[in-house]
């Protein structure tokens, strides 16, 4: 197996941790590209400990430029290849993935820092919009409507749109490569890959898997290529007018650069952006419901996830009660090594993002915010360099800007309300639309809230909390979250084209709208 050289003096730990990558690695037939003293590289960093594990090699504009052209030349075949066909390829990988389901979780606990059940339950992500595809590769099609002309038949087919370009975040780092890439394929598009530069070792994992199900079932290999790399490497794919589809999951920001520079080249793009979620809680809630809906959406994934709960609308009537539980449940959070049986909240992922933690806060108590839990640093043996921290909870007076804003970190913002008008309000006043819930025991409380006058976010919820969306159902938000949608549903349609086809099986040429052209 190759690898490159170990950082100078790494911990014991750390060097443990090294060592059981690459047993990983070896098992799920990937190994590590060696960086070269010249050429460009990245740093694969385990949060767990703050360090270094590897220099990995990774691709510059030109060989993304190599690989959209190999994908673009795979198209050709692939488009021809009959869909159930290209779903026997998805269901073997889908295969490989329950196989290797523990030692892919290990390398995303080892990258992202996600604790051992939510690495495993990403996988089984994986596993569940395989067997979604395999059904989709059995069911895409269109529809056919009646036409005003005798003798005639109007209808609508789908074809494969063309290479689609992923570019995906460390938070999810194969989930969300797995949504778009099963689907894609049993659509009959190629993909390339430009994973997070932070998640390197998960994403060399996942092409080796699928690379096997490729070849396994005798599909083109160059239906999936990876390009690893950092903003210059994911900026080349985008402009590239050969990626038909840009499907794109990370911050508002890094959207707001994205989608202008698709659509000056008339692309289309799927946008999966920042969240700002928020739950309701209504006097009528179970409580004790709402409490372990709320801590999980808020604590797991130490916030990291785009659908952590970042703000709580309580009513005034039970707010002090709520808080008083929310609390006292933030005290008893086991906060440590993600594979440590108990540990429910991990590091973050760099220290850059403790420190956006902190200033969030600073700025909060500034707004006459009270910190009634957690925000502190958690020291771990032997992870000096590491950003382990204790979930926050803020009481504010009111949704300031520090409100409004996202920061990726455990920290959740309590307001209260007295009217449920008023609650609505508040909770869309911001400018992300990912992910919502209400508590409630009222059902027009809670169809109030699913109206149209209701929540204006992609995924609404009536007693649950924000995280922990569904395969069946399309996955996406709106407004600065960018109103793409991932997943089940009818999600399919963003990696296909459309044909409005019109078939004359008479003798006669009646014209639309008694259109008289003699």
């Amino acid at each position: 197996m190759t690898s490159t050289e170990a950082p100078a003096r790494p911990s014991t730990r750390t060097e443990d941790l090294r060592t059981e990558a690459l047993a990983v690695l070896d098992r799920l037939g990937a190994a590590v590209p060696s960086a070269l003293p010249d050429g460009p590289s990245l740093a694969a960093c385990t949060p767990l400990t703050g360090e270094e594990l590897f220099r990995v090699a990774a691709a510059s504009p030109g060989d993304v430029d190599e690989a959209v052209g190999a994908a673009a030349a795979a198209f050709v075949r692939w488009r021809s290849v009959p869909a159930p066909v290209r779903g026997a390829t998805v269901k073997r990988f889908g295969e490989l993935l329950s196989e290797h389901k523990a030692d892919l979780a290990s390398l995303v606990t080892l990258e992202a820092g996600k604790i051992t059940s939510e690495a495993l339950g990403e996988v089984q992500e994986m596993v569940d919009i395989c067997d979604l595809a395999v059904g989709l590769s059995r069911q895409v099609g269109g529809r056919t409507m009646p036409s005003e002309r005798p003798g005639h038949r109007l209808m609508e087919t789908w074809h494969p749109l063309g290479v689609v370009g992923v570019v995906s975040a460390f938070n999810f780092p194969v989930a969300v490569w797995a949504w778009n890439t099963a689907v894609a394929l049993v659509c009959g598009d190629p993909v390339v890959w430009k994973p997070s530069e932070l998640t390197p070792l998960t994403a060399l994992a996942c092409s080796a898997l699928l690379g096997r199900a490729l070849a396994e079932t005798g599909a083109p290999a160059d239906v999936h290529r990876l390009v690893l790399g950092a903003r210059d490497v994911g900026a080349a794919l985008v402009a590239d007018p050969r990626v038909a589809l840009v499907s794109a999951t990370g911050s508002t920001r890094m959207g707001a650069e994205v989608g202008p520079v698709v659509a000056a080249r008339f692309g289309r793009t799927l946008l999966e952006l920042g969240g700002n979620n928020a739950a309701v809680v209504a006097p009528s809630a179970d409580l004790d419901l709402a409490v372990r809906g709320i801590v999980f959406s808020a604590v797991g994934t130490a916030g990291q996830r785009c659908t952590s709960m970042r703000r709580l609308l309580v009513h005034a009537d039970v707010a002090d009660e709520l808080v008083g539980r929310l609390a006292a449940a933030y005290a008893r959070l086991p906060v440590g090594d993600p594979r440590a049986e108990g540990t429910l909240v991990g590091p973050l992922v760099r220290a850059s993002s403790a420190e956006a933690m902190q200033r969030a806060l600073a700025r909060a108590v500034e707004d006459g915010g009270e910190v009634v839990a957690g925000g502190e640093p958690v020291t771990v043996d032997g992870a000096e360099g590491a950003a382990y921290v204790s979930p926050a909870l803020v009481r504010m007076p009111s949704q300031t800007e520090v409100v409004r804003e996202e920061t990726f970190a455990p920290v959740l913002y309590v307001m209260t309300w007295t009217d449920l008008d008023e609650a609505v309000e508040v909770h869309n006043a911001v400018p992300q639309g990912l992910s919502s819930s209400i508590f409630t025991s009222d059902v027009r409380e809670a169809e109030r809230f699913l109206s149209e006058a209701g929540s204006d976010c992609g995924i609404v919820n009536v007693n649950i909390g924000t995280s922990g969306a569904e395969i069946g159902g399309a996955f996406g938000g709106e407004k600065a979250t960018g109103g793409g949608r991932e997943s089940g549903s009818d999600a399919w349609r963003a990696y296909m084209r459309r044909a409005t086809n019109t078939v004359n099986y008479s003798d006669e040429l009646p014209l639309a709208q008694g259109v008289d052209f003699g």
